[in-house]
């Protein structure tokens, strides 16, 4: 996964930049398919912003902000807003699928066999 960072109207520090690559690392490890996250920090007067965006293969995109005193909070806050989101997309996919219980496959085959002349 690549992962950059981004500031507007600030720099971003060495240890901003590593909190934020581990915080997206350990995140997102269990979805080994992204292909890459955005993170972009803002500071307007005494609120620090963080939104992060994340892509994925399939058209997966999800967006997520967070807004605290803090940039480190703000930096929590939007990864995970996002990790729950694309939880949900994933569980949203993985239920679309219609899968028959195995009960009902083998009373189907056990007709089919008894049937036969």
């Amino acid at each position: 996964m690549q992962i950059s960072v981004t500031g507007r109207h600030m720099e971003v520090t060495e240890a901003i930049r590593d909190y934020a690559h581990d915080r997206l690392a350990h995140a997102f490890a269990a979805y080994p398919r992204i292909v890459n996250a955005h993170l972009i920090l803002d500071i307007e007067k005494h609120r620090h912003l963080a939104e992060v965006v994340v892509q994925g293969p399939h058209h997966l995109r999800v967006e997520s902000e967070a807004e605290s005193p803090d940039m480190y909070a703000s930096i929590a806050g939007a990864v995970d807003k996002a990790a729950k989101q694309i939880e949900r997309q994933i569980d949203k996919w993985q239920d679309h699928k219609i899968r028959e219980p195995l009960s009902h496959l083998e009373a189907r085959s056990t007709a089919a066999d008894g049937a036969g002349p």
